[in-house]
């Protein structure tokens, strides 16, 4: 962080967004020589490969890109795991294809004449790969769509910002980093005006790359910020969200520093999240159907509608969890009093409840505040769709607005405190075979299945500090 202020960043004047005719032109024109076709694995990591400009156009436009289907079944170390359906080395690991939505290129303005576009990936007999998470949140909006309503979507995210480079992090094993900040920021402006310099330069680059940014600020972390992206049609927001934390992570490379959206980076600093925002609006997207009466604010009572999908999303977080909560780390941020949700309950603007319901007019939402910031934003959208739906689908009744402090009432429902036991939901979780499909439910049981195996072989720190001498 501290060679921060060595690098200056002057975005192009070019347009963001890119459809296939103008970025044609920008490839023939030379102002752009590479495209990066990606697609979000499991973890929602961006994979894939960078093209010459002259090649996309001559080939993969119309015939896509191959690349490994083993990449659905890696673990984080790209260590090929056993026992998934969807391929192994008995099946000899074979291909998919890419092929690009060309109507989600765009310009990327920190790497020099690069443009991304995301694909979809699928098999070579040209079926979806369904357990893409791409496929997953596109089969849910489908439900969606067929039920006459449109789905939109926002990201608040948590990130911690260190002054070491990702080199330098990893040298120290990533034990007593720097924090760039000694003291707690939440809403600082001298503090976030010593981070500018990278903040501004994340936030400048996604409004470049047509990612549109809303705010940023301090948090209530030593180094801790958060960035809010603009709400959209939930396939657009999450690629959006996995273009942000990808691009925020290369930004800071690019500056010397490090950032890094883990749910909880260290015990004794808070944890970041990932606030998934939701509401419906008619298919043509004109309508908010969630707003209340005109003239009565958000304490006014909401449509039916909002209320059945409020009384979805609560009865199926727990089955949900892991959608929202993906790995060991991700159950460590929920913590009493420390602005993560315990318990599944929702309030009026009270950040004590696992469900916040706030705005107003056509910006009345529910703010889910279950996922952490290490959330595959593919897969959170994904179950907040099928669980809104299902509340839609049943009817569920709305719950009442809990008042008070929801940290301390030891009646209501908890969230998951483990990745074991998020496991368990889900197994026995009859809306998510039904919402996603078997095949899709077998898949990330046995991801998450493998983690947790993963992490019960391991020693840690934590183990050898407290054990090794005094035992």
């Amino acid at each position: 962080m501290a060679r921060m202020h060595a690098m200056r960043y002057h975005f192009r004047a070019m347009p963001g967004r890119l459809d296939e005719k103008a970025l044609a032109a920008l490839i023939r024109k030379g102002d752009i020589d590479t495209v990066l076709t990606v697609f979000p694995d499991g973890y929602g990591r961006l994979m894939g490969k960078r093209l010459t400009g002259r090649h996309f156009l001559d080939h993969v436009v119309d015939d896509g890109v191959h690349a490994c289907i083993y990449l659905f079944t890696v673990d984080m170390e790209m260590e090929p795991l056993p026992g998934f359906t969807l391929t192994s080395w008995e099946r000899g690991y074979g291909d998919m294809k890419m092929v690009p939505d060309l109507g989600t290129a765009r310009v990327i303005p920190w790497l020099p004449k690069t443009a991304l576009v995301f694909c979809d990936v699928y098999s070579e007999d040209g079926e979806p790969v369904e357990e893409a998470p791409r496929w997953v949140l596109k089969r849910q909006l489908e439900r969606a769509t067929r039920l006459g309503y449109l789905v939109n979507t926002a990201a608040e995210l948590e990130l911690y910002c260190f002054r070491e480079s990702f080199e330098e992090a990893q040298a120290k094993r990533f034990h007593g980093l720097t924090p760039v900040s000694g003291y707690l920021e939440d809403y600082h402006i001298l503090q976030t005006s010593k981070e500018e310099p990278l903040i501004r330069a994340i936030r400048n680059g996604m409004e470049a790359a047509d990612v549109p940014i809303e705010t940023s600020k301090g948090e209530w972390g030593r180094g801790q910020e958060e960035i809010n992206l603009a709400y959209a049609e939930a396939l657009e927001s999450a690629d959006r969200t996995a273009l942000y934390k990808h691009g925020a992570k290369e930004i800071a490379h690019l500056q010397g520093c490090s950032v890094t959206f883990m749910a909880k980076y260290a015990a004794g600093a808070a944890g970041s999240s990932f606030h998934v925002h939701s509401s419906l609006w008619d298919r043509a997207g004109r309508k908010a159907l969630f707003a209340p009466p005109r003239g009565r604010g958000g304490h006014a009572e909401p449509p039916s509608l909002f209320g059945h999908w409020l009384a979805g999303q609560m009865a199926c977080a727990r089955e949900l969890a892991y959608f929202y909560a993906p790995t060991i780390n991700s159950y460590k941020r929920y913590q009493a009093g420390s602005f993560a949700p315990t318990r599944i309950v929702a309030g009026w603007d009270n950040r004590t409840c696992g469900f916040r319901l706030c705005g107003d007019g056509a910006a009345f939402r529910v703010e889910n505040r279950i996922p952490g910031a290490d959330a595959n934003p593919y897969l959170a959208f994904a179950a907040t769709i099928a669980a809104g739906l299902h509340g839609v689908a049943q009817k569920l009744k709305a719950p009442k607005r809990y008042e008070g402090n929801a940290y301390e009432d030891a009646t209501l429902p908890q969230v998951p405190k483990t990745l074991r036991e998020a496991i368990t939901e889900l197994e026995r979780s009859k809306v998510a075979r039904a919402a996603f499909g078997d095949r899709v439910v077998d898949h990330y049981l046995h991801t998450a299945r493998l983690e947790q195996d993963a992490f019960d072989r391991a020693v840690t720190d934590w183990e050898l500090m407290r054990n090794f001498e005094r035992i």
